[in-house]
């Protein structure tokens, strides 16, 4: 069995090193890429996830992620007042540089021989690439190229106006396990813990609400994280990188045996750290299909597509359109549900069966 991938991200290659573990020739094709990732960026795996991870895709190291056992919400009203926490005493998540999972799965990926790197030189390329009969499935990771651009661009979008500042803050050693989310009045702030020292911080800021031009300089964004930080005793701060937020649900996954894959088909707000969760998950429905078929002795062709996407779709639209609630209950102005909340809030932080749900709704996804 041939599988032929484009593109060579983070997403694309966990899903070739899945299939070459369960014995299908991967060819990955990808532009030139000189891009270097940045120690910035972090990753964060739901404790379900993080087990397949571990059992199906490849071990990662203890030295390579941090687990997160608590998290704390705090709204933009009272920063002192927690309104939410969640906590499990084994893991809620785990925290991994996309730099480092960058590199393992690379690495493992070039050993073996089940699996090509092949370098795209023009846009022709992928014509031959479609046409070539050899592929018995196309799965497309890479929204920037001339495939996704022909077939894959009919979607539902929502820009959030806000970009994401992601930098990572160096500080005294802690215990470190807590994950804390505040809904400021420029947008929410997550501080997500890497090492006893070391904590990853993702602002998103709404366009508009600093200044009329949008950039924020390397000093402001440094004092608002100063504003904010109510735990760590800060010895420096990465210089921040910025992009801008949308959420897009693509309303068809496929074009005869062309799959598209990953944030291609979703995008979210990173305000709950589940845009790669729900591509783990995919991944896992995509490898049921796959022994499914290879065990009652039938091809893996065109038909898998649409039957991914009868069993993907439904779900993670309903699970983008939840995350999409969350951040804008907390992003509206709160004039008529301000005093609702807090006796909302404190009512569910005292139901088990509340934060129960919650656990597994970020733990595994919409499960039927």
């Amino acid at each position: 069995m041939n599988i032929c991938l484009l593109g060579d991200g983070l997403i694309s290659l966990t899903l070739a090193k899945t299939l070459i573990n369960n014995n299908v020739k991967v060819f990955m094709y990808c532009k030139k890429n000189k891009k270097i990732f940045s120690d910035n960026r972090t990753i964060g795996i739901s404790l379900n996830n993080f087990d397949f991870f571990q059992k199906e895709i490849i071990k990662i190291k203890k030295n390579y992620f941090w687990e997160i056992n608590k998290i704390e919400i705090f709204d933009k009203i009272n920063h002192k007042e927690k309104i939410l926490d969640f906590f499990e005493k084994k893991s809620l998540f785990s925290i991994i540089k996309n730099n480092d999972l960058y590199n393992l799965l690379n690495n493992s990926l070039k050993k073996n021989k089940n699996f090509k790197k092949i370098q795209v030189k023009d846009n022709f390329f992928y014509n031959k690439i479609v046409n070539n009969e050899k592929y018995d499935l196309i799965i497309n990771c890479d929204s920037n190229n001339i495939i996704s651009k022909k077939f894959f661009f009919k979607k539902i979008v929502k820009n959030y106006n806000s970009k994401a500042y992601v930098t990572t803050i160096k500080h005294n050693k802690t215990k470190n396990r807590t994950a804390s989310q505040i809904f400021t009045k420029y947008g929410p702030i997550a501080f997500l813990p890497i090492s006893e020292n070391e904590t990853s911080v993702v602002f998103s800021i709404k366009n508009n609400s600093l200044n009329n031009d949008n950039n924020i300089s390397q000093l402001n964004f440094e004092k608002l994280i100063i504003q904010n930080n109510k735990k760590y005793l800060i010895k420096s701060i990465n210089n921040f990188e910025n992009f801008s937020l949308k959420s897009k649900s693509l309303r068809n996954y496929y074009q005869k045996n062309i799959l598209a894959f990953g944030e291609i088909l979703h995008q979210i707000h990173p305000l709950s750290g589940q845009g790669f969760n729900m591509t783990i998950r995919d991944i896992k429905i995509l490898l049921d299909l796959i022994k499914s078929r290879k065990s009652h002795g039938l091809p893996i062709d065109f038909s898998i597509c649409k039957e991914f996407e009868n069993k993907t779709k439904h779900l993670n639209y309903i699970f983008s359109i939840g995350n999409d609630f969350i951040y804008e209950y907390f992003n509206c102005d709160q004039k008529y549900l301000r005093k609702f909340s807090k006796t909302i809030f404190n009512h569910l932080d005292k139901n088990f069966i509340f934060k129960n749900l919650a656990i597994k709704y970020a733990d595994k996804g919409i499960v039927f």
